[in-house]
């Protein structure tokens, strides 16, 4: 009987240990599965890849995350962009410095630059402080929009998603600090 005791005394923290490793490998796995609601449809085993803070002038504008499948972020691969903005910012806003940047990378033509600012405009929502809206880059190269777990719309031309996630996601960034902690260093 004091056998069995001791014993059971033995187990009762290897018991709590293998548990709490347990949770932990858990909560772990959990915080690196995708946070980006139904985007992750589009973006089989999403997993984030990289995060960071976009600010402007000392102002915190947005909190952006990346996320690809099994966390392998690759341009021409599905993979979805979330940005958390911390600030209130116009739809038409978001759209048009979304124009002026892509512009900015050159060899966009004025009438299509015309075309995707209208279709961003349509789709991009008033946001609040708070608000997330994520595009998804999907396997056939149409960038998918949502507002937490809504859609917004689609804009199906893969030389849009080139560009409009280049301003973010391509060597020419205007903020590669920021693309670094996206998609590495090495990326």
């Amino acid at each position: 009987m004091l056998y069995h005791s001791a014993i059971a005394v033995i187990r009762r923290p290897l018991f709590a240990a293998a548990a709490l490793i347990f949770a932990t490998a858990f909560v772990t796995m959990s915080q690196a599965h995708a946070d980006i609601g139904v985007a992750s449809r589009s973006v089989p085993s999403a997993e984030l890849v990289g995060k960071g803070r976009m600010t402007y002038l000392g102002f915190k504008v947005f909190d952006a995350e990346l996320y690809a499948p099994n966390g392998a972020y690759r341009s021409s691969a599905p993979f979805a962009l979330k940005l958390t903005y911390l600030r209130n910012f116009k739809g038409a806003k978001i759209a048009d410095s979304s124009v002026d940047e892509i512009k900015r990378q050159g060899g966009v033509s004025t009438k299509q630059l015309e075309n995707w600012g209208s279709q961003m405009r349509a789709i991009f929502p008033n946001v609040s402080a708070g608000q997330s809206i994520t595009g998804v880059r999907t396997a056939s190269g149409s960038a998918i929009f949502y507002l937490g777990g809504r859609k917004l719309g689609t804009i199906s031309d893969p030389a849009f998603s080139r560009r409009f996630f280049a301003i973010w996601l391509g060597n020419n960034t205007r903020n590669p600090r920021l693309r670094a902690k996206l998609v590495g260093a090495g990326s």
